[in-house]
């Protein structure tokens, strides 16, 4: 029987959503990426569906998504932005070459060529991060609250205020950690 690979944290910025295939940077890190057939199925989720990729394209995958990362980093923490990371954003983004295209329904899609379909994909999501961490885009860079967690994600709420790149996984599990503690100081003296 095959062991289950973790679910992915998908979210609604293509970018920072990718950098979450390696979550729990700071504790026991998750790897949902760890073979290039997840790949395949994160980019299908992600609209960028592939037929197949190889561990060199994985690899690329995977020197894309920490390059993302420590950048969007950088640009949430307002500090410079590795040099490195940004020449690998930028080598994705000039590789792929995808076309956006319109949907009858009126909805853009991608049209990833048939030479490098993966590298194609990279590209997409490396455009969007540099629309992201040039600021063009309606939101902030923020870095999850979570000790563990410290992902980068685009915080779109009306207060800009977001403090958890989920709620349903790290905002809950600190919601429950600061309730069992409470729980566990227990009601003070009586008086």
């Amino acid at each position: 029987m095959p062991a289950a690979f973790p679910d992915f944290r998908l979210g609604n910025v293509l970018a920072t959503s990718f950098t979450g295939t390696l979550s729990e940077r700071h504790g026991n890190a998750v790897e949902r990426i760890p073979v290039p057939h997840r790949l395949v199925d994160w980019l299908t989720v992600s609209g960028l569906a592939v037929d197949s990729c190889t561990a060199a394209q994985l690899d690329l995958a995977r020197e894309l998504r920490e390059a993302i990362h420590a950048a969007a980093t950088a640009g949430a923490i307002q500090d410079a932005l590795p040099a490195s990371a940004v020449q690998v954003i930028n080598d994705r983004s000039a590789q792929g070459r995808a076309a956006a295209i319109l949907t009858p329904d009126g909805e853009r899609r991608w049209r990833l060529g048939p030479a490098s379909p993966v590298e194609d994909a990279l590209g997409v999501i490396a455009a969007d991060a540099i629309g992201v961490i040039a600021g063009e885009r309606d939101g902030k860079l923020a870095l999850c609250a979570s000790p563990t967690c410290r992902a980068a994600f685009f915080d779109t709420s009306r207060s800009r205020t977001r403090r958890w790149c989920d709620m349903n996984t790290c905002g809950n599990r600190q919601k429950k950690a600061r309730f069992n503690a409470g729980r566990r100081r227990g009601p003070g003296p009586a008086e």
